[in-house]
């Protein structure tokens, strides 16, 4: 019988002020109003509260389109492929809380808005970077990847439903829950499903969307075909 492992709870991830990314993110390189932007980035780091909630699974079958784990059917293909040889994964979310959600939808400034937006975006990605580099180091796994609901047509965001009901009660865990159209609240959470792969794997590759600023990995058309998940709309006559 393998090990169980019951859902485990990160409180009080450390997120540092990373300067040089939220320059990028916002094209503030060599503006003059960075010193203000800093400021709001330190008042952003200053409200999160942010934690996590993950269980380790292990795949119990798998069928055509998706797997099977701890009961719940994931439909999807390419997740399905990506599994073909892992027995153990990783399903998690990550949030850093109502309070920085709370700022940014205090904002009069539309521009301000913006900033603390993005400003959370590069939190809330180096919150996930965390609890990824917790697992690689507490599981000894040397290369690993994500998968998250909605990111692709083939996992669709109603995905979130099985997903969440394999991690429990994660409102209880860490104040997340879903809405009825199965989006997370606080919104400045992310969700989905660690795996340890050999070669790194980004959903961006299988999708065509055009100007993505969370762009991770170029499009590419042969990839989408192999996965059989090609988009119509962007294969050549």
């Amino acid at each position: 019988m393998k090990n169980i492992v019951s859902t485990e709870i990160l409180q009080d991830i450390p997120v540092d002020l990373d300067a040089e990314n939220i320059k990028k993110k916002l094209r503030m390189e060599g503006r003059s109003e960075w010193p203000s932007v800093q400021r709001l980035a330190e008042a952003a780091q200053s409200l999160i509260k942010a934690r996590a909630v993950y269980k380790v699974c292990y795949i119990e079958s798998k069928f055509e389109e998706g797997v099977v784990i701890e009961g719940r059917r994931l439909k999807s293909r390419v997740l399905r492929r990506n599994l073909e040889d892992v027995e153990r994964v990783f399903p998690y979310v990550v949030t850093l809380g109502n309070e920085i959600e709370d700022r940014i939808n205090e904002c009069t400034d539309v521009l301000e808005q913006y900033y603390f937006d993005t400003i959370a975006n590069v939190y809330l990605t180096a919150a996930r970077r965390y609890l990824k580099n917790q697992l690689k180091s507490k599981f000894a796994l040397d290369g690993m990847s994500l998968m998250s609901p909605g990111s692709l047509k083939d996992w669709g965001l109603e995905e979130q439903g099985p997903l969440f009901s394999i991690l429990e009660d994660v409102d209880g865990a860490i104040g997340v829950r879903l809405t009825d159209t199965f989006l997370m609240l606080p919104r400045k959470s992310l969700s989905g499903i660690y795996f340890p792969t050999e070669v790194p794997f980004y959903s961006c590759q299988l999708c065509s969307r055009k100007n993505c600023p969370s762009r991770k990995a170029k499009y590419k058309e042969a990839s989408a075909r192999e996965y059989g998940i090609l988009d119509p709309r962007s294969a050549n006559p």
